[in-house]
């Protein structure tokens, strides 16, 4: 797996940058806003650096580059909103060099050296001969499909036509049908290489508006940081960190999303035909609602031309929709998932990044597939539930022996040294088969942080039982009174002869009922703030003093109340420093925090998709209804940014990268929309969502009833925004 830019296109990326900061500054775009939205200096100087012959094949004199080179462009034009229409043109020269041979030598020749501008019609001319283009007011040529041609259209001062319009960027309707046209090319091919630019377009459009988006969340949380009210930087309150938060996690993932359509393409992956336009609907989206808020974020100040905000709010909402409602692509990505329409793709070239797990990754989760399926027997598979219930201390002890309960760990602890690739592929081989990894989880975080913080003593008692699969071990970090606020814990620990007495009560200690050990929050010192007085333990919850009580949620899960009363340990059992359990804790935090819930999205939208077969709509199954397959792909989008900002989490975690809040941004995201889309496809499979018929429809119910503890889970989602917004933004810590 590989995020990461090669050195060539990290000094592509650095040098358009330099370039657009020195040419597309913000003076600069309002001198072209007020002249027609086109700079030509600005043209002239892409066109010097070779912008426009990036993706034109090296054989019609372009450079031939790799359409991963150009998305890296169009963020950097998107951040410096470059103005003109750099995607089109990126597109119709490559249409031109591909089909206009060399009768049309010397108009590529003017368009690759600036000279002559040159724009993209989105749809048939012959059906629509007038319409909106990027460019309109100002380009001399617009490359079409006219029937069963690809032709260029010239235009001359009397059919451009500029006009006001809301970002000011040089759009125009244009008649093409009176215009000269020449015909480039004619039949199948030529109109397969013509629909191809038109899904490169997406893609290429895709990426500046998540650089635009980036740059105005940037812009929002630094004047957050500058601006004071009530005597603190605005960024502090979570009314305004929050939601930046949100969006920046958004930006983030669909960076990636646009860069694993790229990746698709290359690979020839049978669902990268839906994904494109997807790409582009989830990037207009969150672009427009990012610029929203950020402009927000500045009060009315965001109002006044005078900052620069205002500029990224309307050009975040006017690029894409020169093509039309964004909604329409979400239509297209349904019909392509289910309607069987096909889609021609571009040649992307050479794709240097990588989102496969590797063939170690596979090779686990075949082993572990194999061992379910020869493990689960028909009773084990009717004792399999969702949560810690599922828990079966022989399979537990089986995979222990098969190396395959903790495969994170090295061979000498029993397991097989898997990276997190490997990992998760195994896990999402539990997923597949339902068994419940929560034991497992919860297990491997108390282990975890016994090796790193526990004494020989309770490695030798704790540690390798739990290594071997006969012990497991639950969290005990929430109480009644502080829920998230772990380090608000008021349950004591007090000195003991030799050791610790431990009084108090904790809530949600889920597991503790099947558990053998607690790893347990304590406060040892009411004197010091309340961040410096704590100190973490291991607790046998077998010990007397201690009490389990059930809790119940609507999730059909256990959970437990538990109760500590004089319970003694011998100091041995204490993890790290006498009142530093903030360090300690923390460590156990950045483990719990790493996940996402990609692959439990994935297999709830497969169950969505099966009750959509089942269920008829004026006599047709209601997959064929267009609604339906426009939601389903709205879920299916969450899912893969979900799957982005997870897969980066775990590669930070492989390359040991320190990625700012890229596990906190993995698990919230992944959570909210999971919630989000289990409450949609509820409505959307209504009524027989609401039954708990064994198979999708029970799955589906349960699936709205889990995604709730989701959110709240390894802490809710609103820490998770504080510490997005801290950590990736730079935001002050916040305050509600």
């Amino acid at each position: 797996m590989n995020f990461g830019l090669n050195d060539d296109q990290q000094m592509l990326r650095d040098t358009f940058a330099r370039f657009l900061d020195d040419n597309s500054s913000m003076a600069r775009v309002r001198q072209a806003n007020e002249s027609g939205g086109f700079d030509a200096a600005l043209w002239q100087g892409l066109a010097e650096l070779g912008t426009f012959a990036m993706r034109v094949p090296e054989e019609a004199g372009g450079l031939g580059m790799g359409m991963l080179d150009a998305a890296l462009v169009m963020e950097e034009a998107g951040r410096t909103l470059a103005s003109g229409p750099i995607a089109e043109v990126l597109v119709a020269a490559r249409v031109l060099g591909v089909l206009g041979g060399e009768t049309q030598a010397d108009l590529l020749g003017e368009v690759l050296a600036g000279t002559k501008p040159v724009t993209l019609a989105y749809r048939d001319i012959a059906v629509q001969p007038v319409q909106w283009v990027a460019g309109g007011a100002h380009a001399e040529v617009v490359v079409a499909r006219n029937g069963d041609d690809v032709v260029a259209v010239s235009l001359g001062e009397a059919d451009r036509k500029a006009e006001d319009n809301l970002a000011s960027n040089g759009i125009g309707e244009v008649d093409l049908g009176g215009a000269a046209q020449t015909v480039l090319a004619s039949g199948s091919a030529a109109l397969d290489e013509f629909a191809r630019g038109l899904e490169e377009w997406k893609l290429l459009t895709a990426a500046a508006l998540n650089g635009l988006a980036r740059e105005a969340v940037r812009l929002a949380s630094e004047y957050a940081c500058e601006r004071h009210a009530f005597g603190v930087p605005i960024g502090t309150f979570q009314a305004l960190s929050h939601p930046l938060a949100n969006f920046i996690t958004e930006i983030e993932g669909g960076k990636y999303f646009v860069w694993k359509v790229i990746h698709s393409i290359g690979a020839g992956e049978a669902t990268a035909g839906a994904h494109v336009p997807l790409a582009l609907w989830w990037n207009a989206k969150t672009a427009s609602v990012a610029a929203i808020q950020s402009l927000r974020t500045f009060g009315g100040y965001g109002l006044t031309t005078e900052y620069d905000i205002h500029l990224y709010n309307l050009r975040a909402k006017a690029w894409p929709l020169i093509h039309g409602d964004p909604q329409r692509l979400l239509q297209e990505a349904g019909r392509r998932l289910y309607a069987g329409e096909k889609a021609v793709l571009p040649d992307v070239g050479t794709v240097s990044i990588d989102f496969d797990l590797g063939e170690t990754a596979e090779s686990l989760a075949r082993e572990v597939d194999e061992f379910f399926t020869a493990t689960l027997t028909p009773e084990l598979k009717e004792h399999a539930h969702h949560s810690w219930d599922g828990h079966h201390p022989v399979v537990h002890k089986k995979l222990a022996e098969a190396g395959l309960l903790f495969p994170e760990l090295p061979p000498e602890k029993g397991g097989r040294g898997a990276t997190p690739y490997e990992s998760f592929a195994a896990n999402a081989v539990w997923e597949k088969h339902g068994w419940t990894g929560h034991a497992k989880g919860t297990t491997m975080m108390v282990a975890a942080i016994i090796d790193k913080f526990g004494s020989d003593e309770l490695k030798e008692q704790v540690l390798k039982p739990v290594l071997a699969g006969d012990v497991v071990c639950s969290l005990g970090y929430s109480e009644p009174g502080s829920g998230s606020d772990v380090f608000a814990a008021q349950t004591k620990a007090t000195p003991d002869g030799n050791g610790w007495r431990i009084d108090g009560t904790k809530m949600f200690t889920s597991g503790a009922n099947l558990a053998d050990y607690v790893i347990m929050l304590t406060r040892t010192n009411p004197d010091v703030p309340k961040h410096k007085g704590l100190t973490m333990f291991i607790v046998p919850l077998k010990a007397e003093g201690v009490e389990v009580q059930p809790v119940y949620t609507f999730q059909d899960e256990r959970t437990n109340i538990t109760f500590y009363d004089g319970v003694k340990i011998p100091d041995s059992w204490r993890l790290g420093e006498v009142d530093g359990g903030v360090r300690t804790m923390s460590a156990a935090l950045e483990l719990e925090h790493s996940g996402g819930f990609s692959q439990t999205q994935m297999t709830m939208v497969r169950a969505a998709e099966e009750l959509c077969r089942k269920i008829t709509l004026d006599s047709r199954p209601l997959i064929e209804d267009p609604l339906a397959q426009m939601r389903l792909a709205r879920a299916w989008g969450h899912c893969l940014v979900s799957e982005m900002l997870g897969l980066r989490s775990l590669w930070s975690a492989e390359e040991k990268l320190n990625l700012p809040a890229a596990g906190p941004m993995a698990k919230m995201f992944s959570t909210e929309k999971f919630l989000e889309d289990g409450s949609d496809l509820l409505d959307l499979t209504a009524p027989l969502s609401l039954s708990k018929r064994e198979g999708a429809a029970d799955h589906l119910n349960m699936s709205y009833r889990f995604a709730h503890g989701s959110t709240i889970w390894a802490g809710t989602s609103e820490v998770h925004r504080s510490m997005i917004a801290e950590r990736a933004l730079g935001l002050p810590r916040s305050r509600a």
